[in-house]
């Protein structure tokens, strides 16, 4: 499955992620959050997309 994200340089929305890798960042409170980075196919402006936490 493609991941898709939206592009702020092309504002648009379905936009498919290149080289997509999940990532940590900081989130409130000291905790962690799951996200995907990577690079937007058209323009190669850097995307990321934050992910549900796993339960």
């Amino acid at each position: 499955m493609a991941e898709t994200g939206y592009c702020v340089k092309c504002r648009e929305k379905g936009k498919e992620i290149t080289n997509p890798q999940e990532v940590a960042m900081k989130g409130k409170g000291g905790v962690s959050r799951r996200a995907l980075t990577g690079t937007c196919e058209t323009c190669g402006t850097k995307m990321f997309r934050i992910l549900p936490s796993k339960k």
